[in-house]
């Protein structure tokens, strides 16, 4: 009941801002957020999955540029948790951020923890989602930041706007997919369907009145805000004889363009306009994996949602959209080498031109021994990850809590600026001994106002695969990608220093290279990490340290008084 009225509250709040009857400016949002256990069936069988009040995805947060949220996180589930507010930048505030003894200790059941989220200039669309062993999986919702008031889209306003967010699903329990990884040293099993909206579909066995459907009026423009939340693979989504008009990525607008599929990473949002202009009918909306490594097991199938067209007809069955082949790296890249930003006067582009600190990381995935070769890895091996050849081990004390208090022997500040062996980043038949990465707790330091440059370099160890690098804390500029090694003499003349993209999620194409940039003006503890969840359990991530700077407005404030305790 308590959760109904303040939902009540601010749809009454957000309604007299519409009409103007109160005054413009930032307010505060409250939320209750309860994680707890429900039963939920799918393709023909049921199980128990952790959820945000009961529901699946969760709740859609809606707030404008500017404002805070504070959600009162109350966990009534039988395991650890915490939440991220993915792609929001917390200014000076990482105390909210939520990942796992990086920013916080987890919220034990039975406890509750109050995150305060500051929006700052994002605009579009943002998602939340568990940052904790893999609980991501279903606890997860879309976070709608809308323009500040009586501000206005920089295209003509949609009829309306659809959170579309796509997800994986298992028949068995999620936790049980990671016990068994972890455990076995091999793969994780492949999911049982993907979702779109929490449904996968009428492909799938037992679905077929649970598919989502979106109705439209023909001659209108909809907005669908995408997020993905699938767990391990980036996606192809597409709707069967309709284009889309891709507007904005992570919260920022791009300069329109026009396309028959998208590609969106895990992590990543994507806003694009649905034009309804066909006759009416039904039309399936579809998306499947796209996957770039051959002899890796994944999920093949294809989820599908329904736009049905408003108006008295008899529909015939939909068709399918054409999305490329599970294997087209080059529809993936292309798709995202397409971004620019918007970079007019109202969305200025303010890219570090004059960068002090280079920095080159390289993304592998890597193997460990495994005593008597009986682990499920390559060669008996167990599989692991890294950033420049370090595999991340999670301390059991949040780092952000040691940089404050000054505990010692939590991590290492000594995270190298450069791989530490040089050789043929993305070449064939590497020697195997490049495969066996340290495993450490450590750091990269950086200086308060920092003019950044990151060249996230992927390698071909065991074949290579593309990677999702997420930063919190921040969103960067991509200011150049690539295939192959990158070479610091040619490729950053052909940098767009111009209207780059502006992005917290990028996907560094298979053996090829990214450069991000960014200035380093947000104090506290900020994690990066690959967004495929295998690879984060095998230690592909890492974490700054950005320093105070001398202003009174350029420091860390201090905690709450309610942060979970390790």
């Amino acid at each position: 009941m308590r959760l109904k009225v303040e939902i009540f509250i601010q749809q009454i709040i957000g309604f007299l801002f519409l009409v103007g009857l109160l005054p413009v400016h930032a307010f505060v949002h409250q939320h209750r957020f309860v994680i707890k256990e429900a039963p939920y069936s799918k393709l023909c069988s049921s199980k128990n999955i952790l959820t945000v009040n009961g529901q699946f995805p969760g709740p859609v947060l809606y707030a404008n540029t500017g404002d805070t949220l504070v959600v009162n996180v109350q966990n009534d589930g039988s395991q650890n948790i915490t939440i991220h507010w993915h792609g929001v930048k917390q200014p000076r505030y990482p105390w909210s951020d939520g990942p796992e003894f990086i920013t916080q200790c987890p919220i034990r059941p039975g406890t509750n923890f109050s995150q305060k989220i500051k929006l700052s200039d994002e605009e579009g669309t943002l998602w939340w989602h568990a940052h904790s062993d893999w609980s991501r999986a279903t606890v997860h919702g879309a976070l709608v930041i809308r323009p500040a008031n009586k501000t206005n889209y920089p295209f003509p306003k949609p009829a309306a706007e659809v959170p579309i967010i796509l997800g994986e699903w298992w028949k068995s329990d999620v936790q049980e997919i990671l016990n068994e990884l972890l455990a076995s040293g091999a793969d994780a099993n492949k999911s049982d369907a993907f979702l779109i909206n929490g449904q996968p579909g009428d492909l799938y066995p037992c679905s077929k009145n649970d598919t989502f459907k979106l109705t439209v009026e023909k001659g209108k423009t909809y907005m669908l805000r995408m997020v993905n939340a699938v767990m391990n693979n980036l996606m192809f989504f597409s709707v069967a004889n309709h284009q889309l008009t891709v507007v904005g990525t992570d919260a920022s607008y791009i300069k329109p363009f026009k396309t028959n599929y998208i590609t969106i990473s895990p992590g990543e949002t994507i806003d694009v306009l649905l034009e309804a202009n066909q006759n009416p009918n039904h039309y399936y909306m579809g998306a499947r994996a796209y996957n770039s490594v051959n002899g890796v097991e994944f999920d093949r199938t294809t989820t599908t949602a329904i736009i049905q067209y408003r108006g008295n007809y008899t529909p015939s069955t939909p068709v399918l959209p054409n999305l490329p082949n599970f294997d087209d790296t080059n529809a993936s890249f292309n798709f995202t080498k397409t971004f620019k930003s918007l970079a007019d006067k109202k969305h200025p582009v303010n890219v570090p031109l004059n960068v002090t600190t280079n920095l080159l990381f390289t993304f592998s995935v890597n193997t460990l021994p495994c005593e008597n070769e009986s682990c499920g890895g390559p060669n008996g091996d167990r599989f692991a990850a890294s950033v420049n050849n370090i595999s991340f081990v999670l301390p059991r004390i949040d780092i952000l809590g040691a940089y404050y208090k000054n505990i010692n022997g939590v991590y290492r500040d000594e995270f190298p600026s450069f791989p530490p062996f040089n050789f043929n980043f993305t070449g064939d038949s590497l020697p195997v001994e490049l495969q066996r990465p340290d495993r450490r707790t450590e750091v990269h330091v950086l200086e308060y106002g920092t003019n950044v440059e990151i060249v996230l370099q992927g390698t071909s160890l065991l074949g290579g695969v593309d990677h999702p690098i997420h930063l919190h804390g921040y969103s960067f500029y991509v200011v150049g990608s690539g295939f192959g090694n990158f070479d610091k003499d040619k490729d950053p003349l052909k940098y767009n220093l111009v209207d780059p993209p502006h992005q917290n999620t990028i996907a560094i194409v298979r053996n090829g290279w990214a450069a991000i940039r960014f200035k380093a003006d947000n104090p506290g503890v900020w994690f990066m990490h690959c967004h495929l969840e295998r690879h984060v359990s095998w230690g592909m991530e890492m974490a700054f340290i950005v320093k105070d700077g001398k202003g009174s407005q350029q420091k860390l404030l201090p905690p709450p008084p309610d942060m979970p305790k390790c």
